[in-house]
């Protein structure tokens, strides 16, 4: 049994490594190859290219690194057609792996697309493009999969893996000491991003806040937790020697869990906030031309774009976006949460609700999809 994996990011890494785990106890003998990151390696996988390559962000950066993706891709399916896997799964990064997976498709090869595109928020359309791809989608939030059936498309809900690695019930004060912090003290958690053009746009801002929330509620300490060394030099950038916020490396979860509040870019980290049961404030801001095609052509398809409000088809936590992203209306809205116990309740609830519909072990649902795919025959 070959087993190949794609995956373009660290997020793709955390999802391919329990995945390879939860494949080898059904396939024992199996191999494992393609593009993975330190903690799929660690599982015995063999990465042909260094996943790093792929981790390009933002239109003008993926238009100057555009020759090298293609001539990767070209000789990645080229290895892969030699190799001959029995299954393909590609983990997230659909602007590479869909490709992949349509030319491994078309030589005999079953396919997997690990992780929807956001399909739910804008171009529903694209889930045909994906089923041209896929043989399977796995899906981790569970408005997803009644979107590719009106396509036609076999998709499943498997769960969301982080859902797995945060307790129902956090424990805050654990976590403080955990950090090293006064377990009385309130936390406000700030989160700008994890990539570097996310960064660059919002950090001002998000900085700014921090410190109109901090003068007005005293006694707060204030943590950022950076993704990586390149994230952390940006964002120090932005702080300027100003030491309001306490940057920390990595530990993200923590923090989160540590946190009474938290100001938060929108993306994976909002739900991770959610699972930590901290409530937030969520900020974004695209790039102006990426902002004007959603808008102009209609792509966009929802009002909520956090997934907390997305998963709890509610309005759970306030959403800044765009123009509207100013340092007065975020720090205006976090002083909106504290003393408001009442308003506090109904988030955990909600938080709780939504938990425990995501906590389904999904690497083993994942793996059990897969190998029923492999069981199937072809039509």
């Amino acid at each position: 049994m070959r087993i190949a994996l794609i995956a373009g990011e660290a997020s793709g890494d955390h999802l391919g490594a329990p995945l390879i785990t939860a494949l080898r106890a059904r396939f024992p003998h199996a191999e494992f190859a393609g593009i993975g990151g330190p903690q799929m390696i660690a599982q015995g996988f063999s990465s042909w290219f260094a996943m790093e390559r792929l981790s390009v962000m933002g239109l003008f950066e993926v238009l100057r690194h555009l020759p090298g993706l293609l001539r990767l891709r070209r000789a990645l399916i080229a290895r892969l057609r030699d190799w001959q896997p029995q299954v393909l799964i590609g983990i997230d990064a659909p602007d590479f792996n869909l490709g992949v997976e349509r030319a491994l498709k078309a030589s005999g090869v079953r396919t997997v697309h690990y992780v929807s595109p956001s399909v739910w928020a804008w171009r529903e359309k694209r889930a045909e493009k994906i089923g041209a791809s896929a043989d399977r989608v796995l899906c981790l939030f569970p408005m997803e999969p009644p979107i590719y059936m009106r396509h036609s498309v076999a998709a499943r809900f498997v769960g969301h893996p982080a859902a797995e690695r945060f307790a129902l019930k956090p424990d805050r004060a654990g976590a403080r000491l955990n950090l090293g912090l006064d377990p009385a003290r309130p936390v406000l958690a700030v989160l700008p991003g994890s990539r570097i053009s996310e960064i660059k746009r919002l950090a001002p801002a998000f900085i700014e806040a921090t410190r109109m929330f901090l003068a007005s509620h005293p006694g707060w300490t204030a943590l950022a937790p950076m993704a990586n060394a390149a994230c952390r030099a940006e964002f120090e950038r932005a702080l300027a020697g100003r030491t309001q916020i306490q940057v920390v490396d990595g530990r993200a979860d923590t923090v989160l869990v540590a946190a009474e509040l938290g100001l938060l870019a929108s993306g994976t980290a909002t739900l991770e906030a959610l699972l930590a049961k901290c409530p937030m404030v969520v900020g974004y801001r695209l790039a102006p031309l990426s902002y004007w095609l959603l808008t102009s052509f209609g792509w966009l398809k929802t009002k909520r774009f956090s997934l907390p409000n997305v998963l709890s088809a509610a309005d759970t936590v306030p959403e800044i976006m765009q123009g509207a992203l100013t340092p007065d209306a975020l720090a205006e809205e976090l002083s909106g949460w504290v003393n408001r116990p009442a308003r506090q309740i109904e988030f955990a609830a909600r938080a709780l609700k939504v938990h425990q519909a995501l906590a389904l072990n999904a690497s083993e649902r994942a793996a059990d999809a897969i190998s029923e795919l492999l069981r199937e025959n072809r039509p």
